[in-house]
C-alpha cells in the first residue's frame, strides 16, 4: 500500500501498547457533541464521491492518488493504481456509505460484486494478492515489483469480511477468498514473528519480521490467529516494546515480564508529558488506531490496545500544543510534491522526525476517543484550507501553510469507516466480529494489561 506500507517494512520491531490514560482529552464516545453527527454524514457524503468518480466501472478498482491542478481544482491527476489495502478501503466505504445512507443496498451490492469478480480472477500468489494491480484491467503492476505485503493482505482480508458479513449473499465469495488466503507462507515459526512479504520475482522473503506489536501489521496477525493460519502464541511473540537493553531506542523502557498462555512478554511502557504509552514504531497516529477501525480495541482491549488508543490521541494533541500548532494529527500522507511519514516523534520507537504537517484522516482515527476535540480539530483544518470536493484535502504543512491538494483512496477509507463507526456505534466493527475468523482471537484482547495503568 503506497509509501505508508513501504515505511511499514523497512523496520518491523513495532510494539504493543501502554494505555492507562490520565486522559488530556476528557470526551468519549457516550458523549457525542450536539450536531456533530449531522456534520460527519455531510463530510461522508464528499469524501465516498471519490470512490464513486474514480472507481473503474469495469473492474471495481479505484485509483490511488488524485491530485487536483488547474484552476480552481477542475482538472484531476489520477494514479490509475491500486493496492489491497486501497481495495479493502473502497469496499468498507462502501460498506460505510449504504450504512450512512448516502447509497442503497442495491448500489452497493451492485459495486461489492463487481469488485469480488475481479478479485477472483486477479493472480494472486498462495491466496496472496500482489501489492500493486493497474486499475483498468487489474494487471499486476509489474513496472512496481512483484512483492506480497502482509500488512496489505491483512486489510484486504478484513475488507473481505466485512462485506461477508454485511451482505450475506456475498458471503460464499468473500469467504472463499479469504480461506485461500495463505499467510503461513509469510510466517517464521521459529521466531514467531510474520516476515514483512515476499518479492515473487526475487524468490525472497524479506530479511525483516514484523516484531512490533502497536502498529497496523496486527490487523493480519489477528486474522492469521483466527483462520488458524498462525499459532495463538504468534501474539505474545511481539515486541510491545523493545527489550531494555536495545539502547538504540529512543527511550529505554520501563516495565515487566508477563506470562501469557506459556509466553514470556516484557510488557514495556515509554513516558511523554507524564504520560505512559506503549510505542508505535514511527509515532504516527495510522500505525496505532487504523487497526481499530475493525478491531474492537476499545471494548475488548480495555487494559491495553484500547487504553493505549486512548493515550495515543491524548499524547499527539499534547505535541501539537507543545509545539503550538494550530491543530493536531500527525500521520503519513501526502506532499505537495510526494508522500512522506509525518508523526508525533516522542510516540515512536525510532520515531519520524517531520512533525509539521498534519493529515486529515489522522484526526477521523481519533473519533471514538476524543469527538470534541476531533470536532475543534476539523474546524481549525478548514480554516486552514483544506476544504475540497472530496472532503479533506490530504494534509497541510503547519508552517509554511502549504496543502497539498491530493486525495488518497487509503486515506479517503480510513475517514469513512471511522465516520461510520462514529455516527453508527461500531457497524464496522460490528459486522467483522460476527465472523467465527474475528471471533477466536477475542480473548487476546480481553486478557493482556499494558504497564501503562
Amino acid at each position: 500500500m503506497k509509501k505508508v506500507k513501504m515505511f511499514s517494512f523497512v523496520l518491523a520491531f513495532c510494539l504493543l501498547a501502554h494505555l492507562s490514560l490520565a486522559p488530556l482529552a476528557s470526551a468519549q464516545t457516550s458523549n457525542k457533541p450536539a450536531g456533530f453527527t449531522s456534520e460527519l454524514k455531510a463530510l461522508s457524503k464528499s469524501t465516498y464521491k471519490y470512490f464513486k468518480d474514480f472507481t473503474e466501472e469495469k473492474t471495481g478498482l479505484t485509483s490511488d492518488e488524485v491530485r487536483m491542478k488547474g484552476k480552481n481544482d477542475k482538472d484531476a491527476e489520477e494514479a490509475k493504481r491500486t493496492s489491497p489495502t486501497n481495495i479493502a478501503m473502497y469496499m468498507m466505504s462502501t460498506v460505510s456509505a449504504e450504512e450512512m445512507k448516502l447509497i442503497t443496498k442495491k448500489e452497493a451490492v451492485s459495486r461489492l460484486q463487481t469488485t469480488l469478480a475481479t478479485l477472483e480472477k486477479m493472480d494472486k500468489w498462495n491466496g496472496l494478492f500482489y501489492n500493486w494491480y493497474n486499475t483498468e484491467d487489474a494487471t499486476v503492476k509489474k513496472d512496481w515489483g512483484q512483492f506480497i505485503s502482509q500488512v496489505d493482505n491483512g486489510w484486504m482480508s478484513a475488507g473481505l469480511i466485512v462485506v461477508g458479513q454485511a451482505y450475506p449473499e456475498l458471503n460464499a465469495q468473500t469467504s472463499k477468498l479469504v480461506d485461500d488466503m495463505n499467510y503461513t507462507t509469510l510466517y517464521d515459526p521459529e521466531v514467531g514473528q510474520f516476515r514483512g512479504g515476499y518479492d515473487v520475482a526475487k524468490g525472497e522473503l524479506t530479511e525483516h519480521h514484523y516484531g512490533t506489536f502497536y502498529t497496523e501489521p496486527r490487523v493480519a496477525s489477528y486474522i492469521a490467529i483466527g483462520k488458524g493460519d498462525v499459532p495463538q502464541e504468534h501474539w505474545w511473540k511481539m515486541y510491545r516494546t523493545m527489550p531494555q537493553e536495545w539502547d538504540w531506542q529512543s527511550q529505554i523502557p520501563e516495565g515487566k515480564i508477563v506470562n501469557y498462555d506459556g509466553v514470556d512478554v516484557f510488557e514495556g511502557s515509554y513516558t511523554y508529558q507524564g504520560q505512559k504509552f506503549v510505542p508505535s514504531w514511527g509515532g504516527s497516529m495510522f500505525e496505532g488506531l487504523m487497526p481499530g477501525i475493525v478491531i474492537k480495541e476499545q471494548d475488548l482491549g480495555t487494559q491495553a490496545l484500547g487504553l493505549n488508543n486512548q493515550r495515543h490521541v491524548d499524547l499527539q494533541i499534547a505535541f501539537a500544543k507543545e509545539k503550538g500548532y494550530p491543530a493536531w494529527g500527525f500521520s503519513p500522507s501526502a506532499t505537495v510534491d510526494g508522500y512522506s511519514e509525518f508523526a508525533a516523534t516522542p510516540l515512536g520507537i525510532s520515531g519520524y522526525e517531520n512533525s509539521s504537517t498534519v493529515t486529515a484522516h489522522a484526526s477521523f482515527l481519533a473519533l471514538d476517543y476524543a469527538p470534541k476535540e476531533v470536532r475543534e480539530n476539523i474546524k481549525a483544518l478548514k480554516k486552514l484550507n483544506m476544504s475540497g470536493k472530496y472532503g479533506l484535502y490530504d494534509s497541510v504543512n503547519l508552517e509554511t501553510g502549504d496543502v497539498a491538494k491530493a486525495y488518497l483512496a487509503l486515506d479517503q477509507g480510513m475517514i469513512m469507516v471511522s465516520i461510520a463507526n462514529y455516527v453508527k456505534d461500531g457497524v464496522i466493527r460490528d459486522y467483522f466480529h460476527s465472523d467465527p475468523i474475528a471471533q477466536k482471537p477475542e480473548e487476546l484482547l480481553k486478557k493482556e494489561v499494558f504497564s501503562i495503568q
